[in-house]
């Protein structure tokens, strides 16, 4: 079945995006910023990732032999690749490069760019940017610059720093769109523990030879701010967000899911404001509107 009659398929299959379903997306991507303040100050980078990866394993692998879940058949190895440019890739780089002090800012800034990359390059998978998606992409990176704006700042920043962030955007623009071409339907519960064991095996021997973990795992502090972080990411993002991204993949264009990115950062700065005390200002709000206004141009049919 071709690109074009999946979609229309899955149209009239699924609800139209004014649903919960994008809406409880953005709310638990965004909370990924958050668990990153609680989680990294007490576990290096790639370990903290490793324990959130193998802890998914273990949740979900007793359920698949449970429930005799369906193995991809001839495409694992697209869906594992997809995982690691999602998970080791994006996570990853995002991670590190805010250990080594990236500001926040500037971060949500650069991985904000994603949208733009992924209509960029949408003709790759067979898909088309209308000059209405066009414009609303523009909207939407106008409303991530205007939240972060009073939040960007140099200090701490480093090209090892940026370097990992760009490396993280276009792990996560390549993830998607790789998902998108080769792998968009699969069953969740056995594809998701596919992505996230060929990611283990990937991040076990860099977290060895980088941050020189060891069987005792004694560079983590298992203190209850950690565990309650560790178990959000686990339940909340890696395997509730994920499902999730990987539904609106199933039904929608890459560039129409992707521009969802643009609230996250707007969201994640409310959270903030909420939990942490940080500023939210006037200008703040008058971006998130914009961005919003950007989302709905890209997803509007």
């Amino acid at each position: 079945m071709s690109n074009k009659a999946e979609k229309i398929v899955a149209a009239r299959q699924s609800p139209s995006w004014l649903s919960p379903v994008p809406v409880f997306f953005v709310f638990l991507w965004s909370t990924g910023f958050i668990v990153a303040k609680f989680g990294l100050p007490y576990a290096p980078p790639l370990t903290f990732l490793l324990l959130r990866c193998a802890a998914v394993l273990v949740v979900l692998a007793p359920l698949v032999m449970l429930f005799k879940a369906p193995w991809p058949s001839g495409y694992a190895r697209h869906v594992a690749v997809a995982g690691l440019l999602l998970q080791a890739g994006y996570l990853g780089g995002v991670w590190v490069a805010i250990k080594l002090g990236m500001p926040a800012g500037v971060t949500a800034l650069i991985v904000g760019m994603q949208p733009i990359l992924t209509a960029a390059a949408a003709p790759l998978i067979g898909e088309s940017v209308r000059p209405r998606q066009w414009l609303g992409l523009a909207f939407g990176l106008a409303g991530v610059a205007l939240v972060v704006y009073a939040k960007i700042t140099l200090v701490g920043l480093t090209l090892e720093a940026i370097l990992w962030c760009v490396f993280a955007l276009l792990s996560i623009t390549a993830g998607t769109m790789y998902q998108r071409r080769y792998c968009p339907r699969f069953d969740l519960r056995t594809g998701t523990v596919i992505q996230f064991g060929a990611t283990v095996a990937v991040l076990l021997p860099l977290a060895i030879g980088i941050e020189h973990l060891d069987p005792a795992l004694s560079s983590v502090q298992w203190t209850a701010q950690f565990i309650g972080a560790l178990l959000w990411s686990v339940f909340a993002l890696s395997i509730g967000a994920l499902f999730l991204l990987f539904k609106l993949l199933r039904r929608s264009d890459a560039t129409e899911v992707t521009s969802l990115m643009y609230l996250t950062p707007p969201t994640t700065a409310l959270m903030a404001w909420l939990m942490f005390g940080e500023s939210f200002s006037l200008l703040g709000v008058l971006g998130m509107a914009v961005a919003i206004i950007g989302v709905i141009c890209v997803v509007k049919k």
